[in-house]
């Protein structure tokens, strides 16, 4: 089956070294799309990954009806992998989110419909399982909130989370600004579609840790990464 020419939402899903859980949660994905009454496309986008994450969504990729890949031939990032894959969609709506599903993809029907609404950004705000293992994460999330709106001055609650969804011809003049490749373009998406006067939306959304992968996120280097790119960041608040 041909690519819709014009689908009602492309949903991006950038990969790296994901492939121990790629098959069993791509098709947790493809089955939440499917019971959407729109139409819709997949974009991958393969970051350079150093494990078999390539060559497993090259043979599962024809599986996939309304799917394409694009390859880069370096690892840019987490932020570059999603420009990319905004850039080439054609849905009127596109979003992405992680595809080791830590927050879960029956979410996606509630992104779209707050899209309809009006919205042009639409944000995931995690909350947490009430356990041990937890902690650090909710410890860290809190404190980069505190520290967000403090020095940005943004009331979004949780810029990083991993799941957002836009309006794609609202986005595109903001993408077009990102300087950021990492997992800093989160904030600096949200900033710069705020100060733009874009309207955005927040969605509470179950955040469920997995034990079965190494996560790629670093705590302790990649906050205090975080904090020297907000700092430097700052410096771009329009003046009023």
């Amino acid at each position: 089956m041909k690519p819709m020419s014009k689908p009602y939402l492309s949903l991006i899903i950038p990969l790296y070294n994901e492939g121990s859980i790629l098959e069993q949660n791509l098709k947790i994905i493809y089955k939440s799309l499917q019971k959407l009454t729109k139409s819709w496309e997949l974009i991958f986008v393969e970051d350079k990954s150093t494990d078999n994450t390539l060559q497993k969504i090259q043979k599962l990729l024809p599986g996939f009806k309304n799917s394409r890949l694009i390859q880069h031939s370096k690892n840019e990032g987490r932020g570059k992998a999603v420009s990319d894959g905004i850039n080439w969609a054609k849905g009127i709506y596109c979003g992405f989110l992680d595809v080791d599903l830590e927050v879960s993809a029956d979410y996606i029907p509630l992104f779209i419909q707050e899209l309809e609404k009006g919205f042009d950004l639409v944000v995931g705000n995690r909350f947490y399982e009430k356990n041990l293992s937890a902690i650090s994460r909710v410890i860290s999330s809190k404190g980069y909130k505190l520290i967000v709106h403090w020095l940005l001055r943004l009331p979004i609650d949780d810029t990083e989370a991993g799941y957002k969804f836009f309006k794609r011809e609202a986005i595109l003049p903001v993408i077009s600004k990102i300087t950021e490749k990492g997992w800093f373009w989160d904030t600096e998406i949200c900033a710069r579609s705020f100060w733009k006067g874009l309207r955005i939306s927040q969605i509470p959304v179950l955040f469920i840790r997995r034990t079965d992968k190494k996560s790629t996120v670093n705590l302790i280097p990649d906050t205090l990464d975080y904090l020297k790119k907000i700092y430097r960041f700052r410096s771009q608040i329009p003046k009023k």
